[in-house]
């Protein structure tokens, strides 16, 4: 059994340890969260933890703490980064690292900066809640093993990638774990409060492709074989947003439940796009995010982000290279055959490099574990809906999969319907509500007791 935590630990509360954590820069890059780390370990081992600290970078250390169970149920992995996304260029209202406590005009309060929501705020709830337990001496069913990791804005090199290679005992035997929702959210007009239970993540594919054709003079129409007539006819077939679309069973589930709570053109939009996902009415009839969301996670999205090519404005280029930014459904689907089906839809082969893979992730899990953390969400609050959902971006959830865990991202945040929230991580003016932290360390409390 731990030992006696002391009750004056700032961890205690989640407010004031999100507003320490904020106001550690760990801006990556550098991403240099040692300080961070290491008032975190110390916080957690004066409440009772086993801690470690593991690092191959000495700026970028990882932290594994430990609170033991009782033996009767797998232990239970919860992990969350310290680093930062910077906040250079970005037009900030307040200081990004002061974690600010402002009134947000309805009564309440909103802690203000970089982190707030990705994912300090998140990394707080956890950590009140093992307070919770280890301080009442109530050791849940199984171990709880909190991994807090560096270097996931950045690839995860430093962070979960070296913890999990160099040191996969610590978390054997471990069946499920929590990260990060990884901005997964519905507006939906404010008609509903969803609560994300994400399932799913696309995985990245980024691609270099090499447009080659004759050079020629730029005053003559260019040839239908040369490199910008290709570029245009590439850029061309992407423009809808990537290969065909088609409903996987997330997007299925996920459509299912919001029609039936929602009414009018909102449902009636939701039961078509579960029929044909390219129903363009139909998405035009949701919110702008929404729809964007729903474009996103219904195909292999590719995306040209950067262009090279030419040399004087007279000169047809002999060459251009466009790099695309390819995410990928869940499900085995191999580079090879992702080339395949855009040289299909862009009517020409592509030479295509790999420049990125992100790790495959299982098919989504649907058992009593996903259950529970819905039954969570809709006893703490009754007028909100829990909804199964994929996220667009890649988390540590990939990496923490491949030890054959299943992975879930939950960041469950009591917000008003339709609150930005949830979409201002990377952003200016990034903050979270007091309340809803609160909400989420005791969800978090309510899962550590519960789970079995």
């Amino acid at each position: 059994m731990s030992a006696p935590a002391r009750q004056s630990l700032v961890i205690a509360d989640v407010v004031e340890t999100t507003r320490r954590l904020i106001r550690h820069d760990t801006t990556n890059p550098p991403g240099e969260t040692a300080a961070c780390t290491m008032w975190l370990r110390d916080q957690l081992s004066d409440a009772g933890l086993h801690t470690r600290v593991v690092s191959g970078d000495r700026d970028r250390p990882n932290l594994v703490a430990r609170l033991e169970g009782r033996g009767e149920a797998p232990p239970l992995v919860l992990h969350a980064h310290t680093d930062v996304v910077p906040t250079a260029g970005q037009p900030w209202s307040r200081p990004a690292f002061s974690g600010d406590l402002v009134p947000d005009g309805r009564g309440g309060q909103e802690i203000w900066g970089r982190g707030a929501v990705d994912m300090k705020g998140p990394l707080a709830m956890m950590t009140a809640a093992l307070h919770r337990l280890s301080s009442e001496q109530e050791p849940p069913a199984g171990d709880v093993v909190l991994a807090v990791v560096s270097d996931e804005e950045a690839g995860s090199t430093a962070g979960a990638s070296y913890l999990l290679r160099e040191h996969p005992e610590l978390f054997d035997g471990a069946r499920y774990a929590i990260g990060e929702e990884g901005g997964a959210g519905l507006d939906l007009d404010g008609a509903l409060r969803v609560h994300p239970v994400v399932v799913a993540e696309k995985r990245a594919c980024w691609l270099r492709v090499t447009l080659r054709g004759p050079a020629g003079h730029g005053s003559r129409v260019a040839g239908a074989d040369t490199a910008v007539r290709r570029l245009t006819r590439l850029l061309s077939a992407l423009e809808p947003g990537g290969l065909p679309p088609v409903v996987t069973p997330v997007v299925e589930r996920l459509l299912t439940a919001l029609h039936g709570r929602l009414s009018g053109p909102a449902a009636a939009a939701c039961a078509r796009l579960r029929e044909d996902p390219s129903d363009g009415a139909a998405l035009d009839a949701l919110p702008a995010r929404d729809a964007q969301y729903f474009r996103s996670v219904v195909r292999h999205s590719v995306n040209p982000t950067v262009l090279r090519g030419g040399v004087a404005t007279n000169v047809l280029p002999a060459e251009i290279t466009v790099e695309l930014d390819g995410r990928l459904l869940p499900g085995p689907y191999p580079p090879e055959r992702f080339v395949k089906d855009l040289s299909e839809l862009v009517g020409f082969p592509l030479d295509a490099e790999v420049l990125v893979l992100g790790e495959e992730m299982p098919e989504p899990a649907f058992d009593g574990f996903y259950e529970t953390l819905a039954g969570i969400l809709a006893e703490k609050d009754p007028g909100g809906v829990p909804v199964p959902m994929m996220t667009t971006a890649s988390t540590d959830a990939r990496l923490f999969a491949q030890l054959g865990i299943t992975c879930f991202g939950w960041t469950p945040l009591l917000l008003p319907a339709g609150a930005p929230h949830r979409w201002l991580l990377h952003t200016p003016d990034e903050r979270v509500p007091v309340d809803a932290l609160r909400f989420g360390a005791d969800c978090f409390e309510t899962l550590l007791r519960c789970y079995r």
